[in-house]
């Protein structure tokens, strides 16, 4: 399998803690925020694993705006900031 990077934004609706990974907009959710991350990491590598099955990660990948690097490793576009806005 490809070694990839990706960033992980937690949050918590109502009893449940979920992962999010915005480069590829994929989530999981746990009982707790460690629990969260371990699911996410799983639905992350289990898409990987299809998408190279069928052939299209490096397509996908590239449409997120990775970089693959000389050592091969697909570096995501940096998470610079987050905060809550009010309008």
């Amino acid at each position: 399998m490809i070694t990839i990077d990706f960033d992980v934004i937690v949050f918590k609706e109502d009893n449940t803690y979920v992962a999010y990974c915005p480069e590829l907009d994929i989530s999981s959710c746990g009982n707790n925020v460690e629990h969260s991350k371990e699911m996410l990491k799983t639905a992350v590598r289990l898409f990987l694993e299809e998408a190279e099955k069928m052939g299209t990660v490096e397509n996908i990948l590239e449409e997120a705006r990775y970089i693959n690097n000389s050592s091969g490793r697909w570096i995501p576009p940096r998470l610079i900031a987050t905060e809550q806005v009010s309008l």
